[in-house]
């Protein structure tokens, strides 16, 4: 059963969704059509105050039960940006590289856009080469934010 929970945060509300004993997905803007009840858990609690920390610059890594769904080069890609660290970015070319397939910079955008956990897996923290931001599923001023945070 899926639980869902929205949070205020500085970037907008955020819709937290717990699935199985794990954080499944973090939804920008608190978009109430995403499936699961409106009910409170530990595991949400303790995401909730995780961001929190995150959001006030007290946190740079999460401790979270996580679980992802996607195929097997989006987990790989999910996975390598675990290991970006805080206050660094890569660029798209060299999350490819660093994934054994220097060719699939766009492969790695496509994958960086169905991240269900944004900001607890760092998408963010991939800019374009030419040093513009690239891409945002949760909007630019929302990635500017964050790298701005993270900045500090």
């Amino acid at each position: 059963m899926k639980r869902r929970k929205t949070i205020k945060s500085p970037i907008g509300p955020l819709t937290l969704v717990e699935e199985g004993g794990a954080l499944v997905q973090v939804v920008f803007d608190g978009d109430p059509v995403i499936a699961g009840r409106e009910e409170d858990s530990p595991l949400l609690r303790e995401a909730e105050r995780q961001l929190a920390a995150y959001f006030a610059g007290h946190l740079q890594v999460f401790s979270l039960p996580l679980r992802t769904e996607g195929t097997p080069f989006q987990e790989k890609v999910w996975r390598a940006l675990q290991q970006i660290p805080y206050g660094e970015t890569r660029t798209y070319g060299e999350l490819a590289a660093s994934i054994g397939q220097p060719a699939a910079a766009r492969a790695v955008g496509g994958a960086n856009h169905r991240n269900p956990l944004p900001i607890v897996i760092p998408c963010h923290r991939v800019v374009a080469a030419h040093g513009g931001l690239g891409g945002y599923g949760g909007g630019l001023d929302k990635k500017r934010w964050l790298l701005a945070l993270e900045a500090k």
